[in-house]
């Protein structure tokens, strides 16, 4: 039976150039990157190389400096989200973000609320967009941090972050962007778009799991998450995952320097996905902005069935999917980010999202467009709903 994997918002399939790159610190470079002898500072050097590769990829003006390596995006945006509170909420305790985010974000505010903190969670659009209009009229005096996600993780749609950074910057107010989807995939400049932090995670771009990083301006002070060691400029306390982070440089590197290729083919995959499912199948609806969107994200509710049941149906043909975010599949909750989008419960709960990455051929668009049809057929014809 064919194979086809199309859940890469979810993770990717490690590059086999990005391994080879990795091994040599597993087993021959692995020395402790904080020690002074040779071997320690060899490894140091992978480090501070993965560090530059990160730092060109986001055009960082320091990323001596800037560029903090974490174990993932979650990690990123804690750091982020705790540190700012910790450290500026003499200024005020007013955070603003968006209904949407990963619950990353949504969790750890809802952490700080219980700490005296007040959010203020933005409305999206039918398309899951807010404006920077919106930020700008939520700013405060007592904001010290603006946290909206680049492209949303579930639907695709890519927020206007330079527009927002923009605001943020004339108001004097910290933005930080996750960032986690987009990294890769889209083009990013911290600098242009005014970004004072940045989440990451290598997974998302042909990299290993179980380790990220997390861009901060220089000038930002934010306490480290993880105290008891000197590591990453006192940042983040640990010995570093040499191997990890040799990996996530590569990575980056790989995925920007092919970024307009790789962006153009997997647009044109997606589109044909876009256009053929709602003619293949009755009573869908695209979920996310028609164009604003990540270059490999499909997201459809497909009235009058479960989603669960779709990818249960999907898996016994070989499609791997999903039908949001890998970090709460096993709720039976709806998806939070459909419902603030204004679907209604039973739409949402039929939704599934369909992520393409570097592997994804044509072929593999034509056999999903060739068995999905049909799974639906079936389902709908066990639904009560649908007969009625």
């Amino acid at each position: 039976m064919k194979t086809v994997y199309m859940d890469n918002a979810a993770t990717t399939a490690l590059n086999k150039d990005v391994l080879s790159a990795m091994l040599p610190y597993f087993t021959e470079i692995y020395g402790n990157p904080s020690s002074l002898h040779t071997p320690g500072q060899e490894a140091h050097k992978a480090v501070a190389n993965a560090r530059q590769q990160v730092g060109r990829a986001l055009n960082a003006a320091d990323p001596e400096r800037e560029i903090i390596f974490t174990g993932c995006g979650t990690e990123s945006d804690n750091m982020v989200l705790l540190g700012i509170a910790e450290r500026y909420q003499k200024k005020g305790k007013h955070i603003i973000t968006t209904a949407v985010e990963h619950h990353a974000v949504l969790y750890t505010c809802q952490r700080l609320e219980k700490k005296g903190f007040e959010v203020t969670y933005l409305p999206v659009d039918e398309y899951g967009r807010v404006t920077a209009k919106q930020v700008e009229e939520a700013i405060r005096p007592d904001t010290i941090l603006v946290s909206v996600m680049f492209g949303n993780n579930e639907v695709g749609t890519i927020m206007p972050i330079a527009e927002i950074g923009r605001i943020c910057r004339e108001k004097g107010v910290f933005f930080h962007t996750d960032a986690v989807q987009a990294v890769g995939h889209v083009h990013i400049d911290v600098q242009a778009m005014n970004i004072d932090m940045l989440s990451l995670s290598a997974h998302k771009f042909h990299g290993p799991k179980g380790v990220g990083a997390l861009y901060v301006r220089k000038g930002i002070v934010i306490p480290a998450l993880l105290t008891g060691g000197a590591q990453e400029h006192n940042k983040r306390a640990g010995t570093e995952n040499v191997p990890g982070v040799v990996g996530l440089g590569k990575a980056i590197e790989m995925a920007c320097n092919s970024i307009d290729e790789t962006s153009a083919r997997m647009t044109k995959l997606r589109d044909k996905l876009i256009k053929r499912i709602p003619e293949l199948i009755p009573e869908v609806k695209l979920n996310g902005h028609p164009t604003e969107r990540l270059p490999g994200n499909v997201n459809f509710s497909i009235k009058y069935i479960e989603g669960e049941s779709i990818l249960l149906m999907l898996d016994l043909n070989g499609i791997a999917a999903s039908s949001g975010s890998a970090c709460t599949s096993g709720s039976l909750d709806p998806s939070h980010v459909l419902l603030a989008m204004g679907l209604p419960h039973e739409v949402a709960h039929g939704s599934l999202r369909l992520t393409l990455g570097d592997d994804t051929t044509e072929e593999d668009v034509d056999y999903v467009l060739d068995v999905l049809p049909r799974i639906v057929e079936r389902l709908r014809n066990m639904s009560p709903l649908w007969n009625r």
